[in-house]
């Protein structure tokens, strides 16, 4: 362990081994730390924080901190981190309400500087935040999704997994899995096909993805006729299935098709 003499570590928080706090970092009192982790200078952890194993917080990073959420009360809640994820300079992440209890951020993860996770966001593994992108509280992020620069969520908006969301875009719908969206208003851009075959799908798979939200997005006028076109001319699958239901489920509705 190699904590700086310059550095404010509370002796309540819990630090565990191979763990490195550099000058001018401040960790509070009910902190957890895990294994290997590096604290950079200037970050800065706050009660009830939560972090993984070889995860790396640069400068200027507040983790913890008290939502902005007016309802708000003093409740006890978290913000949990898990393992190898990487919290670049100026990024804040507040704590969750009475809603989720905590603010989760997964395995593997990538928040880029300047990135805003508010209070209750549930954020999964492998995903990706480039700088300045801004989530309202209660968004829900699933696996391997990447949302480029400057991308800001509206509250309770659900971003599927493998999904890829262009720079600068206004998130106020749900976005299925396997896609990229882009253009303001947010409209469907295509699938994520590269990113897809890089994470091991089958050409087979994609095309099947590729088809089913031509159907949903391009040879219908609507989403409600490009479900029951999906069920009259596809066969059962579990893609299908899953695309579906996560459609079905969005209770936000979805992004639109291409204009």
């Amino acid at each position: 362990m190699n904590i700086s003499p310059l550095a404010s570590v509370h002796p309540k928080a819990t630090l565990e081994k191979d763990i490195v706090v550099e000058p001018f970092a401040h960790i509070h009192e009910d902190v957890i730390v895990g294994e290997g982790t590096k604290i950079h200078s200037n970050a800065v952890l706050y009660p009830g924080t939560r972090l993984g194993k070889h995860c790396e917080v640069f400068p200027g990073a507040v983790i913890g901190v008290i939502p902005q959420d007016l309802k708000f009360e003093g409740e006890y809640t978290l913000v949990e981190i898990g393992d190898h994820t990487v919290i670049r300079e100026c990024v804040t992440i507040h704590r969750g309400t009475n809603d989720k209890k905590s603010t989760r951020i997964g395995n593997h993860c990538l928040l880029m500087t300047y990135v805003h996770v508010a209070h209750d966001c549930q954020i999964g593994n492998h995903v990706i935040l480039a700088s300045y992108t801004g989530l309202s509280g209660h968004v829900q992020i699933d696996d391997y999704a990447i949302l480029e620069g400057k991308v800001a969520a509206q509250q309770f908006t659900h971003i599927g997994k493998h999904t890829f969301i262009g720079g600068a875009s206004l998130i106020r719908k749900n976005i299925p899995p396997y896609i990229k969206a882009a253009r303001e208003p947010l409209t469907f851009a295509g699938v994520n096909s590269i990113g897809l075959r890089r994470r091991g799908f089958s050409d087979e798979t994609i095309r099947e993805i590729e088809d089913l939200y031509r159907i949903l997005f391009i040879q219908n006028s609507n989403i409600s006729k490009g479900i029951k076109a999906i069920n009259e001319q596809m066969n059962p699958s579990s893609i299908k299935e899953e695309i579906l239901q996560f459609i079905n489920s969005s209770e936000k509705g979805i992004l639109r098709g291409m204009i």
